[in-house]
């Protein structure tokens, strides 16, 4: 099957610009279609399918105003408002074709034009628009994926954007009927109880108790008794007998947080149960038969706490049937600003600085350091739009690239880059992780003229 050529709108109305540049492009293998006016370019925009386009600023002759141009570029704008438009012209009002770049578009060059910066401009806006497409392509099929996951289970009201947290919640809906043991493993705070819930309500058992255990919340010696209850008399203090949690969870769901805070003897005898379904109350000589689907939950690093022998191998492998690693909120960006949005009251929004400060922050309480931090931004501020100073984050500091926590290059960062891109603005403004017009309105206000 032949590959599609990417193509390109020259609208020019100098023949010779047509053919230079159509010998220009046919040497990267890039296909060329000719407009020689407005309406012609218009034309061919709304008849063929074009990745890019070229146009002239001045069309009549003896006119260097650049308003044919301007308002052949609004047009285009109009229609195809993200399809990349490079100016390419003799006029030269710097002022009035940075505003043109404001507008969006994708760069300007004055005639005669330098070939080799021509063609790296224009190879790199292709590729920089099938990586958007590709993006949005990919967005697209995660909000697919998302209704879809929404209509057919019930999700808690689990609040989601990122694909990597989408693969977990599916595999999560995937295994909930499935009658046998869970271990979800993260981070603290990354919210491995509600995926938990989400296992629950969408399993055979959704209908029965869901009753929850941290493992490390309590003293060794209390474990068994709070697992498998105990008689009157069996410990100093047992007034009166009392049930556990597989005995409150039966014909449900039993959540064992932090399993791997559980001692070796409640290790062994949660072996039995898991193996048995029988179980015996502290103090007591009567077995009792459960029914229980045991998830559990760890932050730990149960392989090497089985290695150090702190965990028994043969209990992992009868928690671990399924397992289900939730990332850290680090690595699931697209969670973030949907999440912190999530934890504001009605009318509160956040500002622009503020949704920077957010997916720049490295979240290391993950989930539950984001909500806390939501909720002290809400009691501190006294307006409406929560700032950057509400939220109380440190400063990112300055990344590799010489990028500060605002999203603002220094001079010396953005002529580094201006250099290595060999003066192509949107390569550089790729390197710097900013727009075109962002790059344009910084250098502006640096002094930095273009090369």
């Amino acid at each position: 099957m032949d590959r599609v050529l990417r193509t390109i709108l020259i609208i020019d109305d100098n023949a010779a610009v047509h053919v230079a540049l159509e010998v220009l492009f046919s040497l990267a293998d890039l296909r060329v279609v000719s407009a020689h006016s407005p309406a012609e370019g218009l034309r061919k925009l709304r008849e063929d399918d074009i990745d890019l386009v070229i146009q002239d600023m001045n069309f009549s002759a003896d006119t260097t105003s650049g308003e044919e141009g301007e308002a052949l570029f609004r047009a285009i704008r109009a229609s195809h408002p993200g399809l990349p438009v490079i100016l390419l012209t003799a006029w030269t009002h710097l002022s009035a074709a940075v505003d043109l770049v404001k507008s969006g578009a994708a760069d300007y060059l004055a005639k005669p034009w330098d070939d080799r910066k021509l063609s790296a401009t224009v190879q790199n806006l292709l590729e920089l628009g099938g990586a958007k497409r590709e993006l949005a392509r990919r967005h697209r099929r995660d909000r697919e994926l998302r209704r879809e996951l929404e209509r057919n289970y019930d999700l808690r009201g689990l609040v989601f954007a990122d694909a990597a947290t989408e693969r977990v919640v599916s595999l999560a809906c995937q295994v909930a009927r499935a009658d046998v043991p869970v271990l979800i493993t993260g981070a603290n705070g990354t919210g491995k109880e509600r995926i938990a819930e989400i296992i629950r309500a969408n399993s055979a058992v959704r209908d029965g108790p869901f009753v929850t255990l941290n493992c490390g919340a309590l003293p060794a010696d209390l474990i068994e008794a709070e697992l498998f209850g105990a008689e009157a008399g069996a410990y100093t203090g047992a007034n009166r007998a009392r049930e556990g949690k597989f005995e409150a969870a039966d014909g449900g769901t039993l959540f064992l947080d932090e399993i791997g805070n559980l001692p070796p003897n409640g290790q062994m005898k949660l072996l039995r149960v898991l193996e048995t379904g029988r179980y015996t109350r502290l103090g007591s000589n009567k077995e009792r038969q459960g029914n229980v689907r045991v998830i559990s939950a760890t932050n730990a690093d149960l392989a090497a706490m089985i290695r150090d022998g702190r965990f028994r191998e043969d209990l992992y492998y009868r928690l671990n049937v399924i397992q289900i690693h939730l990332p850290p909120l680090a690595e699931r960006p697209d969670d973030i600003v949907p999440l912190a949005e999530s934890f504001l009251p009605p009318g509160r929004t956040l500002s622009t600085a503020a949704l920077a400060a957010l997916r720049a922050h490295a979240w290391p309480g993950n989930v539950r350091e984001l909500k806390n931090a939501m909720q002290r931004a809400v009691l501190l501020s006294k307006r409406d739009e929560i700032g950057v100073e509400e939220l109380g984050l440190p400063a990112t500091g300055r990344d590799a690239r010489g990028i500060t926590a605002d999203s603002e290059p220094d001079r010396e960062t953005i002529e580094a880059a201006l250099a290595q891109a060999g003066g192509v603005i949107a390569q550089a403004a790729a390197e710097l992780g900013l727009s075109r017009q962002a790059l344009y309105r910084r250098m502006e206000r640096l002094g930095i003229a273009r090369a």
